[in-house]
């Protein structure tokens, strides 16, 4: 039995980006696969494992299904993010050539990911469950002409062999992952912060228009806003959203106080350091 003081949780089969992220954030600790992301949090909630790393959004694909639902009640908090550079692999069983593969089988957004190149190859493109478990099945089966799509961790745990290496049709193609934990952090003072949080704005016209206005005034950058329905009702939404900065400086506490005048929920799921990843991106995108 792994020491759960030492154990990462993610979701997928061993050989999942998720896999990926979680080694390189935590290369001397021991992973744990899980079938669903729910079970990924139950496991560190559970004390099974220290930390879970979960995928939040995608940089071509968008957000994750089910992370924004189930992380407002998982009881855990967000005390880090990752982003990785996501290089699709055409894996298949060895002495396989890619003249000969006429089917391919990924999750719907590696295929989607990898368009461009399944066209050109003319190839069928079957959905999968997983990028892992594509391959792990085509490892089983070996079937002649078929490949799978997937990261190159895989091929080596299945022992299949690389066909073609990124093969994603946009170079920027990176997975942001959240690293969640039981207790929250206090990032260093020294260090960016990002703040994290949900609400849910009064249902009366302009609403959230009025929320969001003390961001502006306090001078508080919103990287990221996205809404989704909650109870399976049309007229309420629940809003995701990170922002630069820590709840105990002053902008940012402003901001947060006016925002909860506008509001019947508001849940700060972590407080943050800013990955460098971030202060790249902005500065390949700031005009010359």
């Amino acid at each position: 039995m792994s020491d759960p003081n030492q154990t990462v949780a993610f979701q997928g089969l061993p050989g999942a980006y998720s896999h990926m992220a979680a080694t390189r954030l935590f290369p001397a600790m021991d992973v744990l696969p899980c079938a669903a992301f729910d079970d990924a949090f139950a496991a560190v909630r559970e004390g099974k494992a220290l930390y879970a790393v979960l995928p939040i959004e995608n940089s071509v694909a968008g957000r994750v299904a089910d992370i924004h639902h189930l992380m407002p009640d998982s009881g855990l908090h967000i005390i880090g993010e990752y982003f990785l550079k996501v290089n699709h692999h055409l894996l298949a069983p060895e002495g396989a050539k890619i003249e000969d593969i006429r089917i391919v089988r990924s999750h719907v957004h590696a295929l989607g990911q990898c368009r461009r190149f399944i066209k050109a190859h003319g190839l069928k493109a079957i959905v999968h469950a997983d990028t892992a478990g594509a391959a792990a099945e085509l490892a089983e089966r070996k079937a002649p002409g078929e490949a799978a799509i997937a990261s190159e961790l895989a091929g080596r745990i299945y022992g299949l062999s690389s066909l073609h290496a990124n093969i994603e049709d946009e170079n920027h193609n990176t997975t942001r992952f959240l690293i969640m934990a039981r207790e929250a952090v206090q990032p260093r003072e020294d260090v960016a912060a990002v703040t994290t949080f949900v609400f849910r704005v009064r249902n009366v016209p302009a609403a959230l228009y009025k929320a969001l206005g003390g961001f502006a005034t306090n001078g508080i950058n919103m990287t990221k806003l996205e809404s989704y329905q909650v109870a399976g009702t049309f007229v309420a939404a629940r809003f995701y959203a990170d922002v630069e900065g820590r709840p105990d400086q002053p902008a940012l506490a402003r901001a947060l106080d006016e925002l909860r005048h506008f509001t019947h929920e508001l849940l700060i799921l972590g407080v943050y350091p800013a990955h460098p990843y971030r202060f790249a991106a902005r500065q390949s995108l700031t005009p010359e």
